[in-house]
């Protein structure tokens, strides 16, 4: 991949220090069979501008404090979201108890909250800041939206969410299927839908942006 990929981008060097229009290159790799996204690519890495020869623009560049900070970010979020879902689920066990019973059932609430509750006042800054750190280094440098320390992570959070979102769909259906689905445990199904789908919808927005931007 990497090889064609040069190849691609020499052919692209040379066609634009000729003169073709990037019009006309893109229709010729296209009609070569080359996928258009790799053709953009290859053409987008030459600034358009009016020089004699092909101007290449700066690209993404991988460095070991920008993938600490993007693990820091993740690993932040992790535990913000997790802290969350054991929060919510404490609630739920307190607002529809498994005997039915609600006399007793916030007995020992703020013992089992301490934990989560730690997590998150920890953790929601810590990422918050993160994130405030690097949109502003991606404002100045936007050539770094196509790090590869962002893509990697990126994607690796979307895994883990769509097969929390995954797991928990199954886990949904098989109990309903046994007749066991309850108020209490539709809850909590809910609640890790919503917080596996929000982190989906955002990082799928995200690299969407990242993609047109680039």
């Amino acid at each position: 991949m990497a090889g064609s990929d040069d190849e691609l981008t020499r052919f692209v060097r040379e066609a634009l220090a000729r003169g073709e229009d990037r019009d006309t290159i893109e229709h010729v790799l296209v009609a070569a069979g080359w996928p258009r996204h790799r053709i953009l690519l290859a053409l987008g890495r030459f600034a358009a501008v009016d020089f004699p020869v092909p101007v290449p623009r700066p690209r993404p560049w991988l460095s070991a404090g920008e993938t600490f900070r993007y693990l820091l970010l993740f690993t932040t979020l992790f535990l913000a979201v997790w802290g969350l879902g054991d929060l919510l689920f404490e609630v739920i066990d307190r607002l529809f108890p498994e005997g039915g019973g609600t006399g007793a059932a916030w007995a020992g609430f703020a013992e089992a909250v301490r934990l989560p509750l730690a997590q998150m006042i920890v953790a929601v800054p810590v990422f918050l800041h993160v994130s405030w750190r690097l949109r502003r280094a991606l404002r100045r440098d936007p050539t770094r939206r196509g790090s590869g320390a962002r893509k990697w992570l990126t994607y690796l959070a979307l895994f883990v969410a769509a097969i929390v979102a995954i797991g928990d769909l199954v886990g949904l259906v098989y109990t309903l299927l046994g007749g066991g689905l309850t108020v209490r445990f539709l809850l909590k199904a809910l609640v890790v839908g919503a917080i596996a789908g929000g982190i989906l919808a955002y990082y799928l927005w995200a690299l969407r942006r990242d993609d047109a931007d680039t």
